[in-house]
């Protein structure tokens, strides 16, 4: 009897199938461009590197499987990969929340102003991820010579004797990396954070109200937030994303490699070993232990925010 009312559940879950595709056959038309974009530069990229993780590949020659051994050595024998663990985790630990909380908080903060001051600051506050040329700011701002701006304040107020160079210092180089990263991350996960704010239904609160709320962060802990669930599980994705996938601002800044490698991310491991040593085998199998580990905090953090407000 069982296996009759699964085979009747196929069979049904399978008429209703094509009955919707019928039904809504423009719609899966009009998504077919996408789909397939979407297929062909993400997808199947990502199995490409994931297949290729388990090879020996250089361009020149075909791919020869080695299996685990491309993960043997990442983990075992490259110290240069296992520092570049460490720097990520840093710059993502403290970049990641800083700047999921920092989109939250000024997105809460600008949909307080009137429409025409609050369009001015959301163009100002993106701008940063928008601008090419941002990194000529920092580089300015942090040179090493004593007419540059940190170092000329520090100089004028007695703080320092000489300039520092904090651009191919060390001990510098990782809290640099974090500034500038925090100071781009106000990105698309602050754009959606402004639509959820906009969409709110007023209603809500004046319901709330009457339920007894009576202030405002009361009002954003048990009325907004759990109102605002896809918007905050996007914005966390793209801060867990952003923080993990730091490369062109250490290149830019710093140079590649970094001096000791104080600056050197897994994005920068992988980018040494396929556009410069061409060792693509290994550069997949990089990929992949990054890919692995972002999907799964995406995961976590998913979990995480289910919860808000229950």
């Amino acid at each position: 009897m069982k296996a009759a009312e699964v085979s009747a559940k196929q069979i049904s879950s399978k008429v209703s199938l094509k009955k919707r595709f019928r039904q809504n056959w423009d719609c899966y038309l009009y998504m077919a461009p996408y789909m397939l974009i979407f297929f062909t530069f993400t997808v199947l990229p990502v199995v490409m590197s994931i297949v290729l993780s388990f090879t020996y590949y250089n361009i020149l020659e075909p791919p020869q499987f080695i299996f685990l051994d491309n993960y043997r050595n990442l983990l075992a024998t490259d110290d240069v990969f296992l520092l570049a663990v460490k720097n990520t985790l840093i710059i993502a630990v403290i970049v990641g929340p800083v700047g999921y909380l920092a989109c939250l908080l000024f997105a809460w903060l600008i949909n307080e102003l009137s429409p025409i001051v609050r369009a001015v600051m959301v163009v100002i506050l993106y701008a940063p991820t928008l601008s090419g040329g941002a990194y000529t700011i920092w580089q300015v701002l942090f040179s090493g010579d004593s007419t540059a701006w940190i170092n000329g304040m520090l100089l004028n107020f007695g703080l320092i004797d000489e300039p520092i160079q904090f651009l191919t210092n060390a001990d510098y180089m990782i809290w640099i990396c974090i500034i500038v990263q925090i100071w781009m991350s106000l990105g698309a996960g602050f754009l959606s954070n402004v639509a959820g704010f906009r969409s709110m239904d007023r209603s809500q609160y004046e319901a709330g109200y009457v339920d007894g709320i009576r202030n405002r962060w009361q009002e954003l802990w048990f009325i907004t937030l759990p109102s605002m669930r896809p918007q905050l599980m996007f914005s966390a994705v793209m801060s867990i994303t952003s923080a993990f996938s730091v490369g062109d601002v250490t290149v830019q800044l710093f140079g590649n490699p970094s001096t000791d490698y104080a600056a050197h991310t897994i994005l920068n491991h992988i980018s040494d070993y396929a556009n410069v040593r061409f060792e693509m085998g290994y550069a997949c199998a990089i990929a992949t232990v990054l890919f692995a580990t972002m999907v799964g905090l995406n995961e976590l953090i998913q979990r995480l925010l289910r919860k808000v407000g229950q």
